[in-house]
């Protein structure tokens, strides 16, 4: 099993294959637009700028599980997000990254990721960094700022 079996949902709705995104590196997030950690787009946006010609992505999920801070359609977001960060990069169909709930990706990138395997994210703004292969390299707490991953980004590039 890779991270490219996995398909998941456009913020249209569509079904995208996480094979879209094979030979790239990934930085996978789940966001919300009011959460004290929202202005990390800023940051977000920055690197996709700098390294998107070099074959980088950010993948993008807003999440609605934490305090409700991620209120508003997939549409309503995604205005947000781009009026008011200038983000470009990829959002895709809100999800639940914990519990019933939670979408197999997410599973998938906990289970491969962090010191215990599985262990639910504590907040928005959690960050996975994927290899050209499709491996999972780290996982990144909330508080860890896009900037502060710009060296471990460069490197798999």
């Amino acid at each position: 099993m890779s991270i490219y079996d996995f398909s998941v949902k456009d913020g249209n709705e569509n079904e995208v294959s996480m094979e879209e995104y094979k030979g790239k590196v990934l930085l996978i997030v789940n966001i919300a637009t009011e959460c004290g950690y929202t202005p990390q787009l800023e940051g977000l946006q920055h690197l996709y700028a700098k390294y998107r010609s070099n074959g980088f992505e950010i993948l993008a999920f807003p999440c609605n599980q934490f305090q409700g801070q991620a209120p508003g359609s997939d549409k309503e977001i995604a205005s947000f997000c781009s009026m008011r960060y200038g983000t470009t990069f990829m959002q895709f169909h809100k999800i639940e990254v914990n519990g019933d709930g939670e979408i197999p990706l997410y599973r998938y990138l906990k289970d491969q990721a962090g010191e215990i395997p599985g262990q639910d994210i504590r907040w928005n703004f959690t960050k996975f960094l994927v290899d050209r292969e499709g491996k999972v390299i780290g996982r990144y707490d909330s508080a860890i700022t896009p900037e502060s991953l710009e060296t471990e980004i460069e490197k798999l590039l």
